[in-house]
């Protein structure tokens, strides 16, 4: 039987969705992920290999200039292949216009716990609207 846990967060991009967890310790660049296939494509990037494509996206914060973060997460969407939801530590300001732009649910804020007791592979529920995330156990 799956238990949940729960965490409040805040709330920075409307919706809810769910997945897969992915979770890396570095910033990202959508610019650097294959649009066709969601696969982070950045060299030493410790996501490197690994796709974004319907999984909750966990990261720091984005990284690159506002044409390359919009238009790297523009052409993932485009294609399908974008994270169904993102939680960041420290949003920027090109993330969050992106993000409400394109209709991904995104928030921050989230306790410590939450960060210690998640792993990539974990199924999480991200309701920014109730302002809270759920991760399954």
């Amino acid at each position: 039987m799956s238990r949940k846990r729960v965490f409040a967060c805040h709330r920075i991009s409307p919706g809810t969705a769910w997945g897969e967890a992915l979770l890396s310790v570095d910033d990202i660049c959508f610019y650097l992920v294959d649009p066709q296939t969601g696969i982070v494509l950045e060299k030493g990037h410790d996501a490197e290999g690994r796709s974004v494509s319907g999984k909750v996206l966990i990261f720091p914060s984005g990284k690159g200039s506002s044409v390359v973060q919009t238009d790297g997460l523009y052409h993932l969407q485009k294609n399908g292949q974008g994270p169904t939801a993102m939680i960041v530590r420290h949003p920027d300001t090109v993330l969050v216009a992106a993000a409400i732009i394109m209709g991904i649910p995104l928030v921050d804020d989230v306790d410590e716990e939450f960060y210690r007791l998640l792993g990539s592979g974990r199924r999480v529920t991200v309701d920014a609207d109730g302002q809270t995330v759920t991760l399954e156990e």
